[in-house]
């Protein structure tokens, strides 16, 4: 018996987490020495350079062991963006949910054929088109945060980003029979997988999300609990997802949506998570640039770039176009398609899903999504940021045009009482 570790050393989880942090923190500092540069771009790159690309602090083994810190940050995130999405407000702002429509349509079909243009199999084609569809929220969260960004152009973004995500998955779910087809899976798998992961995981969020707000108006007192209740809530819904094989992207963000369509009074959808909340980006984000592939980048580069160019064309246009079409003013249709542009949670784990389950197919899948990621994490901050500038709502906002999420709320509410339908 000794009292010596044994050798060689294995480091555990709480290691590698602490290690996000410490580095990440370092990479953030450097980055604010940049005036134009966010600080993912600081997180990402440390995470690259300790990661198994360059020094190998970082292998994929160590990687895997801290990956349910990141599933956590993520689930987080994704709550955070569920909660600006009031449904009842959504089904009355037409003109929102007609720009997603539109630019998501667009983003699948320009993806969908610039794929099969350079030759990639139509099912794959159509599975990496599906999953172009999501936008990262972190980036968005983190950069607006960062920056103090507030106002119309910032609301429609983050409800755009929850919509895209919303999309993604319904069109990634309803390509599975044909994956399970394509596998020779038997017929019952092929029918009732989807519907179980997609049916699944809104009662699990629905569940969840009231039991939520039912305690957090019994204890709305008791404030001092309430950062304690939504993120153990949120850990509830992300470990009942991974143990019931649902989705651990989509049940956390239809939590935030039933949290923040239950709410008549701001008890938990208004709750500003603070400093403490930045942890979780900086472990996300740092994950993120060690597991950037560059192998699989070099090997897709040129599909990678044509996915890159066409699904930025697509959303740029498509919020562009449509929002002129439903008469949103100049700023907000020329900035929110840029801020559309960051894809990384919701892809990675829609590419990882594919992977898991049909492993010659998703390698494929994984190798150009993963790419295209790596391009839209390096350029997604700074160009949300420069439009986030753009539109003029850096620091106290610009909110002259008035009709953010909120108002649209009071006016539905106010309105429904009457009979009457907001526009």
């Amino acid at each position: 018996m000794t009292f010596l570790p044994v050798w060689p050393i294995e480091l555990n989880t709480l290691f590698f987490f602490g290690f996000l942090l410490f580095c990440g923190a370092l990479g953030g500092f450097l980055a604010h020495r940049v005036k134009w540069l966010p600080s993912i771009t600081g997180f990402m790159l440390v995470g690259l350079i300790a990661g198994p690309n360059v020094l190998g602090i970082f292998d994929h083994e160590s990687l895997a062991q801290a990956s349910i810190v990141v599933d956590i940050a993520l689930a987080l995130i994704l709550y955070r963006l569920g909660l600006s999405l009031d449904f009842k407000a959504l089904i009355h702002d037409r003109a929102l949910l007609l720009v997603s429509f539109v630019e998501s349509a667009l983003t699948f079909a320009a993806v969908y054929f610039a794929m099969t243009w350079m030759g990639i199999d139509p099912l794959i084609a159509a599975v990496v088109a599906a999953i172009a569809i999501s936008s990262s929220p972190a980036v968005l969260l983190h950069v607006s945060h960062e920056l103090g960004a507030h106002g119309p152009t910032t609301s429609k973004s983050q409800a755009l980003v929850a919509l895209n995500n919303v999309w993604a998955f319904l069109v990634f779910a309803a390509l599975m029979p044909a994956l399970y087809s394509k596998s020779a899976a038997p017929l019952e798998t092929m029918i009732w997988a989807p519907v179980y992961q997609l049916l699944g995981s809104t009662v699990l969020g629905l569940v969840l999300g009231w039991l939520l707000h039912l305690v957090a108006r019994i204890t709305k007192n008791a404030t001092q609990y309430t950062f304690a209740l939504v993120v153990g809530a949120v850990t509830m819904t992300l470990g009942l997802a991974l143990t019931f094989g649902l989705s651990a992207l989509f049940a956390p963000l239809v939590l935030g949506v039933v949290v923040r369509t239950a709410e008549k009074q701001d008890l938990i959808a208004k709750l500003e998570f603070g400093p403490a909340f930045e942890l979780f980006f900086v472990a996300l984000f740092v994950y993120a640039g060690a597991n950037l592939h560059l192998k699989e980048m070099m090997a897709f580069a040129p599909a990678a770039a044509l996915y890159v160019f066409a699904r930025s064309a697509a959303k740029w246009i498509g919020v562009a176009a449509t929002g002129s079409l439903v008469r949103w003013p100049k700023r907000r249709n020329l900035n929110a398609g840029l801020i559309l542009l960051p894809m990384a949670g919701m892809a990675i784990g829609l590419a990882n899903n594919v992977t898991a389950q049909f492993p010659i197919m998703g390698a494929e899948v994984a190798s150009i999504v993963l790419a295209a990621v790596a391009v839209f994490e390096t350029i997604g901050p700074p160009v949300v940021a420069r439009a986030l500038h753009w539109a003029r709502e850096v620091g106290d906002g610009d909110d002259d045009d008035g009709d953010d999420w909120t108002q649209l709320h009071a006016q539905t509410e106010e309105k429904d009482e009457h009979g009457h339908a907001s526009s």
